[in-house]
């Protein structure tokens, strides 16, 4: 006999958002063919889902017929950043405090990292001109490598020195245990090399932090 939990949940509703998990995860899109043999379901089914799915612009096809996540799905992912913001931010304070450099949370968005919250100290003279909405390669600068090192459990942050900006320095770790978030929390600092020994932990605390407010 199933357990209420099983009983109450939308098999419909299950499989359409296992679709839009499997099309978020090909970059390069997929036939019909292809999704309904990655869902194991039957392709008049898998036909019926994405014609909703399309209604509601959360799926899109090219001139090839090949399926991908739709514009829809930033109007949502949208309105979820002011929430990580205002979770963020007080972690963030504390740390750029702390540790007298500009914190940030920053999120993956396609193979970008986008800075979603900055705070910069009270009481140092200058900080590093890092500004919400910025925007560079995961591949490059401590953020983005951070949140690279999702994958595994080591090592525990990156460092990375004049990467994105002359002379500035970096240090971020990974949000780690948060489903759906690829994310790191780091500092910048123009102020010299960074004391991993000293800031390191605190930046591993910190998004250690937003992870649990976030759960």
């Amino acid at each position: 006999m199933l357990g209420p939990m099983a009983s109450e949940t939308s098999q419909t509703l299950d499989r359409g958002l296992r679709v839009l998990r499997v099309l978020a995860e090909s970059p390069e899109g997929l036939t019909v063919t292809e999704l309904s043999g990655r869902l194991q379901v039957n392709r008049t089914v898998v036909y019926r889902l994405i014609s909703t799915l399309e209604q509601h612009g959360l799926i899109r096809r090219d001139a090839r017929s090949r399926l991908f996540v739709g514009l829809g799905v930033l109007h949502l992912a949208s309105a979820v950043q002011p929430l990580l913001r205002d979770l963020a931010v007080p972690v963030l304070r504390s740390l750029a405090e702390s540790v007298g450099s500009t914190a940030h949370l920053t999120v993956a968005d396609g193979d970008e990292a986008l800075a979603l919250a900055v705070v910069e100290p009270t009481w140092t003279d200058f900080h590093v001109a890092y500004r919400v909405g910025a925007r560079h390669p995961l591949s490059q600068g401590a953020a983005g490598k951070a949140i690279g090192l999702l994958d595994g459990t080591e090592p525990a942050y990156a460092v990375t020195s004049g990467e994105l900006q002359s002379g500035a320095r970096g240090l971020a770790a990974p949000v780690r245990g948060v489903d759906g978030l690829r994310a790191s929390v780091g500092v910048v600092t123009l102020d010299g090399a960074i004391d991993e020994g000293v800031v390191a932990p605190q930046v591993i605390a910190a998004a250690r932090e937003v992870a649990d407010r976030l759960r």
